[in-house]
């Protein structure tokens, strides 16, 4: 019963964060145009971010493994909590940028240090449901944050980031008073650490090649992600706000999926093969996504994609830490840092692709998920005695 309380208590924690992150998603690049950025500067304003969170996440995860997931998670919060506020009162360009570092900086603490607290809580069994649950909060964050700020950028384009760093104080509040420390990880604590360990030191055995996975299932995401809108009006005449719909019902098909189905598909067929669907889904997304002509196919063939790379973090997360010889943290900061780095490099990717042609972002789709299948095969046959 506490396991489940603590679970909730998690699942209501990343909702909220990233309900205030979705936020400021559809304010941010007007908010930036307002104070002179370029595109050129827009960009890196977004991307400036991700590259915090590859290089700090492995950090956190470490830390959290010494320190407790606990304070982490509320380093992470509060570091959000300060960016958004910092967002409000920016006056010039510069101030932006220095809260979106400092933003990525600390609250690359938050991701690796949640799935560390699941990995602590819950059996290997449920494990993959643990980490569906939290893939389902963020999904649902992002469905409900953007739509918010959407509707608060009407009083004023900084109003929103009052309203994110709010419910960061909230969720600061709640960590503080019903959040407790995991019991696994306080015994973890009292076992001695290496002094000198790279933060990389995780990137070895058997999780390797997870990690290399994942990165190319991020990427293949992040260049779907940036350039969607654009192919869907060049092909099927779709505004903004359809596609906005589009993304809904996808996040809503996600969030189901994850928070629901994924407890019984592991326990049923095993990480394994979840993943290696998940990656054959994708791909069929992906291929289905050219034959894209109105609202309706645009909005099923995304959803067909959505449904198969949901399932694929989740199941990677509980594999990764099942597998690990030491603390969760470390493991979990350094798939979050392969995770960033998809989402760094994808963009610009799937940008310069889409202007060779349209098609091309979902053609490298294709191409990126057979690489990552390829991946999970080599590590399946090297590691026979994996479930799965």
């Amino acid at each position: 019963m506490e396991r489940k309380k603590e679970l909730f208590v998690l699942v209501l924690v990343m909702f909220l964060v990233m309900v205030g992150f979705g936020i400021i998603i559809p304010v941010l690049p007007f908010f930036a145009k307002e104070l002179g950025a370029s595109p050129v500067q827009l960009g890196w304003l977004m991307a400036v971010y991700s590259i915090m969170q590859f290089l700090f996440s492995p950090f956190w995860g470490k830390v959290s493994d010494r320190i407790g997931r606990k304070p982490v998670i509320l380093i992470g919060i509060s570091g959000l909590a300060i960016s958004f506020f910092m967002m409000a009162n920016a006056t010039a360009l510069w101030m932006l940028f220095a809260a979106r570092i400092f933003g990525g900086l600390l609250s690359s603490a938050n991701m690796p240090t949640v799935t560390s607290y699941v990995a602590d809580i819950t059996t290997p069994e449920n494990r993959s449901k643990g980490m569906g649950l939290i893939g389902a909060a963020v999904g649902m964050g992002f469905i409900f944050g953007p739509a918010i700020g959407g509707i608060f950028s009407k009083i004023s384009l900084n109003f929103p980031f009052y309203i994110s760093g709010c419910f960061s104080l909230v969720t600061i509040v709640l960590v503080i008073f019903i959040l407790k420390e995991p019991l696994r990880q306080k015994e973890i604590q009292e076992t001695p650490h290496p002094k000198s360990e790279s933060r990389w030191a995780a990137f070895t055995g058997k999780n390797q090649l997870l990690f290399i996975l994942q990165f190319f299932v991020s990427l293949s995401l992040a260049g779907l992600e940036s350039t969607f809108p654009y192919f869907a009006e060049k092909q099927a005449g779709l505004d903004t706000e359809k596609v906005g719909y589009i993304f809904v019902i996808m996040g809503l098909c996600g969030a189901i999926v994850q928070g629901g189905l994924m407890g019984p598909l592991t326990k049923k067929f095993g990480e394994g093969k979840v993943i290696q669907g998940g990656i054959i889904v994708s791909a069929l997304g992906f291929g289905l996504l050219l034959l894209t002509t109105n609202f309706a196919t645009a909005a099923i063939f995304i959803t067909i994609f959505g449904l198969g790379n949901g399932v694929i973090r989740p199941s990677v997360s509980s594999l990764v830490t099942k597998q690990a010889t030491k603390g969760h943290g470390a493991v979990t900061g350094l798939l979050s840092s392969f995770d960033s780095l998809g989402r760094i490099i994808g963009p610009p990717l799937g940008g310069w692709l889409f202007s060779q042609g349209a098609g091309f972002p979902y053609i490298s789709g294709i191409i990126l998920s057979v690489i990552a299948l390829c991946i999970y095969q080599v590590y399946r046959l090297r590691y026979m005695e994996l479930r799965g």
